[in-house]
């Protein structure tokens, strides 16, 4: 057998190889040009494993183990670097570490996504720069629409308000002024639902098998960008630590027997916690019993932490499904109340968590 540190950058890699049968320990450094790393590793008699820290680059190199049929392991690069005592750094040093790492079975292996999840999760983010233009879009239009006199809040958006916001740029702002707010007031829309009609194939394809939950008023948008975004993580298996996961906990600072709690902490994943911003208030729209509680908790708690109630509420109900996490007995009735859509997806009988 053939243990290989893979030390992997953008234009090349280093690689410390160990033969087993042998005790023979290979280095050399491979350019990424042409067939040399393929060949390289094709020719390599099975079995082999390989290791490498996990680098925003290295998924290329993934399918290529893949192709050729070969184990890897992808690591932690700040636990593989605490094994190292000494200061010196370098490509050759740091090869043989994970090799040795290897050797010694204490390599910080890590939690990898599917393809399809990995696919999924490149068009959530590109949806939510798209999304992210639109509201920046939307404001500087508005502010637009006011300074000329024109006031329609939301009713701008519509088609006579568009027709009214062309008619007054058309009327009171330079040509070329107006060209750019007519093109700019239509320009991220076919974009957004190019996007989101292909994230929600997408998503339809990754969770095919699973259950996922549909809240009140949206697809399968969000339940599958949950389904991509959290996996199947070992580490994930309550609800407590999904919500640590996503940074929907409070931040606590407790000392001598005196529990002290901020605000949330808002440490994980911001991409998770837009979604479930997102759902919420799409829901708060969409459904009756969902906006009676929201527009009760807005006039006790206002506007922010109406919306935190919502989609902690909407969180109950979506992170079961996709990461297998039970449901406790407790919130079935309100689940099963709030949401319609997702009574066939839920078990008639859930176990309650500790």
């Amino acid at each position: 057998m053939r243990i290989i540190g893979c030390d992997l950058h953008a234009r090349q890699q280093t690689i410390s190889m160990l033969d087993t049968e042998s005790g023979e320990v290979i280095e050399k450094t491979l350019a990424h040009e042409g067939e040399t790393v393929r060949e390289f590793y094709a020719a390599l008699p099975k079995p082999v494993l390989v290791g490498l820290e996990a680098t925003g680059s290295m998924f290329w190199f993934l399918r290529l183990l893949e192709e050729l049929g070969i184990e890897y392991r992808v690591g932690h690069p700040a636990a593989i670097r605490k094994a190292e005592t000494r200061k010196q750094k370098h490509d050759r040093r740091d090869a043989a570490l994970i090799r040795r790492l290897l050797e010694e079975k204490r390599f910080p292996q890590i939690w990898l996504p599917t393809p399809e999840q990995r696919d999924l999760r490149t068009l959530l983010r590109h949806r939510q720069q798209l999304v992210r233009m639109r509201v920046m879009t939307q404001n500087g239009l508005q502010g637009l629409a006011l300074s000329q006199g024109l006031r329609r809040g939301a009713k701008l958006w519509s088609q006579a308000g568009q027709r009214e916001l062309n008619s007054v740029a058309d009327g009171r702002l330079q040509p070329h002024a107006a060209r750019a707010v007519a093109g700019t007031a239509s320009g991220t829309e076919p974009a957004l639902a190019a996007t989101g009609s292909s994230s929600e194939r997408a998503g339809r394809a990754a969770s095919r098998g699973a259950a996922v939950v549909e809240p009140p008023g949206r697809g399968t948008d969000h339940g599958a960008g949950h389904g991509s975004l959290l996996g199947r993580r070992p580490a994930i298996s309550q609800r407590q630590a999904v919500a640590s996961y996503v940074g929907m906990i409070p931040s606590e600072h407790s000392s001598g027997g005196q529990q002290r709690n901020g605000s949330l902490s808002k440490q994980g994943n911001p991409l998770l916690r837009q979604l479930w911003v997102e759902a919420a208030r799409a829901a708060a729209r969409k459904d009756a019993r969902l906006k009676q509680f929201y527009r009760r908790k807005l006039v006790q708690k206002g506007l922010g932490k109406a919306v935190r109630r919502m989609y902690k509420l909407l969180s109950n109900g979506l992170i079961g499904a996709p990461c297998g996490v039970p449901f406790p007995s407790s919130r079935l009735p309100v689940l099963r109340c709030l949401f319609p859509l997702a009574r066939r997806s839920l078990p008639p009988q859930l176990p309650a968590t500790s």
